[in-house]
């Protein structure tokens, strides 16, 4: 180890994802990396109080017969790995042995490796297969008939029970309401301003959403507000029509394949805005991350790809990018007090800082008070019957945050974060509703 830097302070930069090569799925060599990366974190255990991976991790090493990495079972390395949601946040914001250290621990893409390996196996159960399959799932709970019946089961707990003791959804975990009455079914998808659009070094003023399935059928009424936001600003906008599920359940899952057939669905509906004049914006911080990140380094030589991902913003980047043009508005007329402001794991790695939460200070009379902790939803992570406990862990600092404060609002960019939240206050009598910045924001403009 001599001469070998402690930490690194040069920019980190994550290198592609090698999924296509057949040594990505070879078993030995995978268990040889995690080994040698697990080696590592044991050494260093920075990342102690973030997900559930690293206290397995250190838990199996204190208990082992060495009380090292190589007195671990092999075989319980997946314990490390079922725990990961891949939220980033040891990479982006802890591990100092980032690339381009020389260590190049990317421990993320590492377990996104595990995990693509056990998909490729088989080792993956139906129940989790079935979740991540949003389009076709959630499009079918939102049908008019099913989506009351959907929503009355998501509100019965002995019906929940059942879904508990045959698929494995934990019959307390927080779920969606399905809307029958769709984004799609609420608002047409060209919504113009009356003046031209004005652009500025980095965004051209005209913005195409892609709604996701979240915003299509679980909170459209959120998309309503980025239209309203967005327009009063004097930006038009077009709702991408017939784009797929962005692919971040199917990634976590490790299904990369069906990853690549939604980026090719989506690349020509987003490509096709693009050329139009249109930048790119989702309300769901993990939707932006796959296509400012995730795919990027899925497909690092691909042109049509870094087109997409010049393109795209998170929509608070997008409005402090033209409020430092002056092309913001700031005509608030309505006060919002105190908000306790939940900043998302996904939004955090995307390295813009605190845009959502400068943008509300702009609001007179606006206090926020940032929360940087795990929400604990982490995708279907705190559905499940066999981790719903421990997201109610990860969750419980930031809930505390929020009750103690007492704030006038609370919320975060990413709605399954707001009801996590949102859930865990219910559990302590608390009949406060988490609401999403682009809501508050709204309300402040009085539009």
């Amino acid at each position: 180890m001599a001469g070998v830097r402690e930490g690194n302070l040069e920019a980190p930069k994550r290198r592609p994802i090698d999924w296509q090569n057949p040594e990505f799925y070879a078993k030995d060599s995978l268990y040889a990396e995690l080994e040698r990366v697990f080696d590592i974190c044991h050494g260093c255990r920075r990342c102690v109080s973030l997900c559930d991976s690293f206290p397995t991790l250190f838990d199996l090493v204190d208990e082992s017969s060495t009380l090292e990495v190589d007195g671990v079972d092999k075989a319980d390395y997946r314990k490390v790995v079922e725990q990961c949601y891949l939220c980033d946040l040891c990479a982006e914001t802890k591990c100092p042995y980032l690339p381009p250290h020389e260590w190049a621990v990317d421990f993320p893409h590492l377990m996104l490796r595990a995990k693509a390996y056990r998909y490729q196996t088989g080792d993956t159960k139906w129940r989790d297969r079935l979740i991540t399959t949003t389009d076709p799932v959630f499009k079918t709970l939102s049908t008019p008939g099913i989506g009351q019946l959907a929503n009355a089961v998501i509100n019965s707990p002995a019906m929940r029970t059942a879904i508990d003791k045959t698929i494995g959804l934990n019959p307390k975990a927080p779920m969606p309401k399905f809307h029958t009455r769709t984004l799609s079914r609420r608002l047409g998808e060209q919504h113009d301003v009356a003046t031209p659009a004005q652009s500025t070094d980095r965004t051209r003023g005209k913005v195409a959403i892609f709604v996701t399935c979240y915003g299509e059928h679980n909170e459209p009424e959120v998309v309503e507000d980025m239209v309203a936001v967005l327009n009063h600003n004097g930006i038009a906008v077009r709702l991408l029509q017939d784009a797929r599920c962005c692919g971040m359940p199917k990634l976590e899952l490790g299904d990369l394949k069906a990853v690549e057939k939604l980026k090719d669905a989506n690349l020509p509906i987003f490509l096709e805005a693009i050329d139009a004049g249109y930048d790119l914006m989702s309300p769901i911080p993990s939707c932006v991350l796959m296509y400012k990140q995730e795919v990027p380094l899925m497909f690092p030589n691909d042109a049509n790809v870094a087109r997409v991902k010049a393109a795209f913003f998170d929509p608070f980047e997008y409005l402090m990018l033209r409020h430092r043009a002056g092309l913001v508005k700031t005509d608030f007329s309505q006060k919002l007090g105190t908000i306790a402001y939940h900043v998302a794991c996904h939004q955090r790695v995307q390295n813009i800082g605190m845009k959502t939460r400068d943008f509300m200070q702009l609001i007179p009379g606006t206090e926020v008070a940032t929360i940087e902790r795990c929400s604990g939803h982490d995708g279907t992570y705190a559905l499940k019957s066999e981790t719903y406990e421990k997201a109610m862990k990860i969750a419980r600092p930031v809930i505390t945050r929020v009750e103690q404060s007492a704030p006038d609002h609370y919320g975060s960019d990413c709605p399954m974060a707001g009801r996590m939240i949102q859930h865990g206050l219910e559990m302590k009598g608390s009949s406060a509703h988490a609401e999403h910045p682009l809501t508050l924001v709204r309300r402040a403009y009085g539009i």
